[in-house]
């Protein structure tokens, strides 16, 4: 697999938003997606493509030197194969391009594989969210990194 990775576009929502459906309990909507893409400053959306097929996205909300990652989906057929840890690592390095020096996020207790992944780039646990999942009544571990200098 030859990933492609680019600035993620309003065009690309219409890939976008099925990943979205299968993977999240809570998804985003068109409109959200929407908003997050027209806000030039303090946001980071990528694509990661694998021909035709977007095979996962990421999105973060940057703050002078803190980020967090609001998103982040892989395709089902793409999953377990290294598109997650592709998004993270081209995230930090364009994070760490524009000075950011800390990272965040919420994950759902009870995802173990995404947890997993998340500790291999440094992340750990601050803290919980309780019922931060509403529809699912679930809560959301809170996980924060320190950038290295370089990736």
């Amino acid at each position: 697999m030859d990933l492609r990775l680019e600035k993620l576009k309003r065009r690309d929502l219409r890939h976008v938003l099925p990943i979205e459906a299968t993977v999240f309990p809570e998804p985003w909507t068109v409109a959200v997606f929407n908003s997050e893409l027209a806000l030039r400053h303090g946001r980071l959306y990528r694509a990661a493509w694998d021909g035709d097929q977007l095979a996962g996205y990421i999105g973060f909300l940057i703050l002078d030197e803190e980020a967090h990652i609001t998103t982040i989906a892989t395709a089902p057929r793409y999953q377990r194969t290294g598109v997650g840890s592709t998004l993270i690592i081209d995230g930090i390095r364009a994070l760490l391009t524009s000075g950011v020096k800390h990272l965040s996020l919420e994950v759902a207790v009870s995802n173990e594989r995404a947890i997993a992944l998340y500790y291999r780039y440094g992340f750990a646990p601050v803290g919980v969210r309780k019922n931060y999942y509403e529809r699912i009544n679930e809560d959301a571990l809170i996980l924060w990194a320190d950038l290295p200098e370089s990736v």
